[in-house]
């Protein structure tokens, strides 16, 4: 289905507005709508990049999508600043996996495992070794993994050179809450914002993340399987070069994980946890405990560094944590929701394959198992 008309993006996070820059540049007419994109999941999110280090059993299909994405996201990234001439601050020198003890030894082992299994590019470290790595690490760290290709993005950073992007090449962005799609027979005609305005529209694309349940006029047999999974994520600001770790550590601490995420600048950021609270986004007590004891076991100098935000975000989970990407079956509504972990290493192949479907072209093969007919039974192309 090639369209030549409007377009409506419902969600102004990193997938809608990357969706938005690829549509425009294929010549389509796209008008965001979002209230506040502060609110997005990767705004809170600390932009990780590990199709390898983030990798699981029986998710080969995602670990096929994700390092497909990786592969764009040098270039996505090298265009984005270009137009923009903002710099996101994208760093590909690595993450590296530890284990606190024994027991979170065999947990990275079993990773090891998977990464052999899908020929995944990884390197077995000993504790040694990765504090050759990662000299802030503790001297109890047992031993690691090290997976030279993922890497990390400043997510804030991309929603912003996007927005740009999206302004410069002759989009809209609207501050305002759609309330409802409107459908007319089996066809959507667009939206109804909430100051009560009607906004006409050949194609409306929902990438509205976990919000994706409250858009109200969705047909039952095209609502995707969308939750709000709740990420409490921490800010830290080290003052001293030698308290700033050097590269991203992804830890595993007496069975619960970690990630410590280093930006070019002073901050560094500290996440997730996860949460199956609704739409809850308080930041508890718990939450940030949990986070700071297990980043300091793993890198004690942290304790030295000034605690500058504690946020929570929501990510979009679906039933196999993967995306639900492509045409629903009332025509002139598509799908761009359900990212889970992976909004923002997801963005460059999502949003291609959103413009190619769009424009009647053929969208990335990787996409093909992520259309949102699987939780039925039934491919929708």
């Amino acid at each position: 289905m090639a369209v030549s008309g409007e377009v409506i993006i419902v969600g102004g996070g990193i997938i809608g507005l990357a969706s938005a820059w690829r549509c425009l540049q294929a010549g389509l007419t796209v008008t965001v709508f979002d209230p506040d994109p502060t609110r997005a999941a990767a705004f809170a999110a600390a932009g990780m990049l590990t199709p390898v280090t983030e990798a699981y059993w029986g998710e080969e299909d995602l670990i096929a999508v994700s390092t497909a994405s990786m592969r764009r996201y040098a270039g996505f990234v090298a265009e984005l600043e270009a137009v923009t001439g903002l710099d996101v601050d994208l760093r590909t020198s690595g993450v590296l996996v530890v284990a606190f003890d024994n027991d979170d030894l065999e947990v990275i082992e079993d990773l090891f495992r998977l990464h052999e299994s899908c020929g995944l590019p990884s390197r077995r470290l000993r504790g040694r070794e990765c504090r050759a790595v990662e000299p802030l690490l503790t001297p109890t760290t047992r031993g690691g993994v090290l997976a030279p290709d993922d890497g990390s993005v400043n997510p804030r950073r991309v929603l912003g050179a996007l927005s740009r992007a999206v302004e410069l090449s002759g989009g809209s962005l609207v501050c305002q809450q759609v309330r409802e799609l409107r459908i007319q027979g089996d066809r959507v005609e667009g939206v109804l914002t909430d100051d009560g305005v009607a906004h006409g529209a050949d194609v409306v694309v929902l990438t509205a993340g976990a919000w994706t349940p409250l858009v109200r006029g969705v047909p039952e047999a095209d609502r995707p399987p969308v939750r709000p999974v709740k990420g409490q994520i921490l800010r830290m600001t080290s003052r001293l070069h030698s308290h700033h770790p050097g590269i991203t550590v992804r830890g595993f601490v007496r069975g619960s994980h970690v990630y410590i995420v280093p930006r070019s600048d002073s901050e560094v950021v500290i996440g997730a946890t996860s949460e199956e609270r609704g739409f809850s986004r308080q930041v508890t007590g718990w939450g940030v405990n949990e986070l700071l004891r297990d980043a300091l076991t793993l890198i004690p100098g942290l304790g030295e560094s000034e605690l500058t935000e504690c946020r929570a975000g929501l990510r979009p989970g679906t039933p196999d944590n993967g995306p639900v990407v492509g045409w629903g079956r009332t025509e002139g509504l598509y799908l761009a929701t359900g990212h889970f972990r992976h909004g923002v290493l997801l963005a460059p192949i999502t949003a291609e394959a959103v413009a190619a479907d769009l424009a009647g072209r053929p969208a990335p093969a990787e996409i093909g198992a992520f259309r949102p007919g699987r939780f039925v039974g039934e491919f929708v192309p």
